[in-house]
């Protein structure tokens, strides 16, 4: 299956509105109609594409390093990545998370280093993020409106 990484457009959102959290799932990242409305200036959104149909969305933030101090200079954030529940459990994530770890190192070149966190309840999202390439700091953000949350980051320039 081929895995395409795209900016999202305004083409993107009809398809990107259908994609629909369980209610457990939605305390961990937002669905698609959440995500839309929760963009902000500093966020670049992207679609993950799987034989051109979306399965999936993320954002990286370029100012989350401003906003949790613990995160390095010149870092970004990975922020609401979410594989649409039907194409879960087939690999997409830890792939699309992959390919990712390539790519950002050709897209934000004055960057080094992406962290994220996960909710300590989400066990099978932090495996999935562990196995694409992210570290645990063994540290944990107390912030997180559903509890506390992993923070993980991956280095882009040894990539």
């Amino acid at each position: 299956m081929m895995m395409v990484i795209e900016r999202l457009t305004t083409l993107h959102y009809p398809a990107i509105k259908q994609i629909v959290l369980s209610e457990q799932q939605n305390k961990f990242s937002a669905n698609g109609e959440q995500f839309l409305s929760a963009l902000e200036p500093s966020d670049n959104a992207y679609v993950i594409k799987a034989d051109e149909l979306i399965i999936g969305f993320f954002k990286i933030d370029t100012q989350f390093n401003s906003r949790y101090d613990f995160c390095k200079p010149a870092s970004l954030g990975l922020r609401s990545f979410t594989i649409d529940p039907i194409h879960q459990g087939k690999g997409f994530g830890k792939q699309s998370v992959r390919f990712l770890l390539q790519q950002l190192p050709k897209l934000y070149s004055n960057h080094d280093c992406i962290y994220l966190t996960v909710n300590c309840k989400n066990p099978a999202a932090h495996h999935c993020y562990n196995q694409a390439g992210f570290i645990d700091t063994n540290e944990l953000y107390q912030g997180g409106s559903a509890g506390p949350q992993h923070i993980m980051y991956a280095q882009l320039s040894n990539l």
